[in-house]
């Protein structure tokens, strides 16, 4: 009776399940075929339909038009995330093992920069990066990226490095080891799931970060997600080429997701449960 029971109610569960991957996967379905239609064939009634002939051209065509902005997307994303890491690494560092008077009020405030909205601070962004002659280029928006990233950042590695034993530090300054010596030989080796979080993190948010992108750049630096909206724009839209271009501005992420997800999860939780 028992396992009856036990049998009906997982069958009803992944059949729960099943319909609720089925809703949220429908709009990728539509982006899909849409993609994959010739203009003349997008309709709003026969929508859901598969396409008559398949059409990739649209992949191609997206491609040469995105072209720059992909390219200033990868500058972007990668230049961010690697300077939100490491310096993340060392602000963990620094609050987890070589703490100051004063160093959690410090902290407490520091996070603070995690609940602000990119659209409170968008116009002190906008006249300090001016004032710094920082405004309508990369280097600009890769400082606000980092800058904005760091509070995550050096969250994540702090509660990660606070799990590691001081009496390794202890060893290292017994042998002469400083600062930087202790974090390049002993606290830096440890840290590929910390850096693995952070970095699949922050690669996430930057190069799905629209608001700054717009504001910040001029046409000749916009991001991915800029010149997708520009795609669309406009009277008459084909709409083959705005869902070509979504979908190659979504693989990076999926890819990475795909390939590192576990990674993830197995770092996300490192250092989560005292032994």
């Amino acid at each position: 009776m028992t396992e009856s029971r036990f049998s009906a109610g997982s069958i009803l569960l992944y059949a729960v399940l099943f319909l609720l991957a089925a809703a949220y996967l429908l709009p990728a379905y539509l982006t899909i075929i849409t993609s994959l239609k010739f203009p003349g064939d997008i309709s709003l009634p026969n929508s859901w339909e598969l396409p008559p002939i398949v059409n990739y051209a649209s992949f191609f065509e997206a491609f040469s038009l995105l072209k720059p902005n992909i390219v200033n997307s990868v500058i972007l994303t990668v230049s961010a995330t690697f300077f939100s890491t490491m310096l993340g690494s060392l602000n963990g560092y620094v609050f987890s093992k070589w703490k100051f008077p004063g160093s959690e009020i410090v902290f407490t405030l520091f996070l603070f920069g995690m609940f602000i909205p990119y659209q409170v601070i968008l116009i002190p962004l906008f006249q300090t990066l001016r004032a710094m002659n920082l405004y309508g280029g990369l280097p600009g928006l890769v400082l606000a990226h980092v800058v904005y990233g760091l509070p995550i950042t050096s969250l994540i590695f702090r509660n990660f490095y606070a799990q590691i034993p001081d009496s390794l530090m202890e060893s290292g300054t017994l042998d002469g080891a400083g600062f930087f010596s202790i974090y390049t030989r002993i606290i830096f080796p440890l840290s590929i799931p910390g850096f693995v979080v952070t970095s699949l993190w922050q690669f996430t948010q930057i190069w799905n970060e629209f608001l700054w992108g717009i504001c910040l750049t001029r046409h000749t630096s916009n991001p991915i997600t800029v010149g997708l909206a520009q795609l669309a724009g406009g009277q008459a839209v084909s709409w083959n080429l705005p869902m070509a271009g979504s979908i190659l501005a979504a693989l990076p992420v999926l890819m990475i997701y795909i390939v590192l997800g576990r990674y993830f999860i197995k770092g996300l939780l490192a250092g989560s449960v005292k032994e």
